[in-house]
């Protein structure tokens, strides 16, 4: 999928991702890949970012975890998070039915 398709959406895939249950960067891009049937193939170079951004908007928060000896950072959603999820949700639905009645 070309990457400019995602643009704009990436925070809510990001939120959604993290909706079920906190997980490190690497498990965000594993559900994402796998809720999305492989389509999303998302770099860590575009979910961090996403995150940290997240993170300073009080969408998400983080802490540092230890398993399997190394060290990880955890997210999970915020309050705010999941408010947001539910207003970029509406806003999604709007914006995908008015594109399906465009293109058909």
């Amino acid at each position: 999928m070309r990457a400019e398709l995602l643009k704009g959406h990436l925070d809510a895939l990001v939120l959604a991702a993290l909706e079920a249950a906190p997980a490190h960067g690497y498990g965000i891009i594993g559900r994402l890949r796998l809720r999305s049937s492989e389509v999303f193939r998302l770099a860590e170079g575009t979910v961090y970012p996403t995150l940290h951004r997240l993170e300073r908007d009080g969408l998400v928060t983080s802490r540092w975890t230890a398993a399997s000896g190394r060290r990880r950072r955890v997210y999970r959603l915020t309050r705010a998070g999941h408010e947001a999820l539910l207003v970029r949700r509406l806003e999604w639905r709007t914006f995908s039915s008015a594109v399906e009645a465009v293109l058909g």
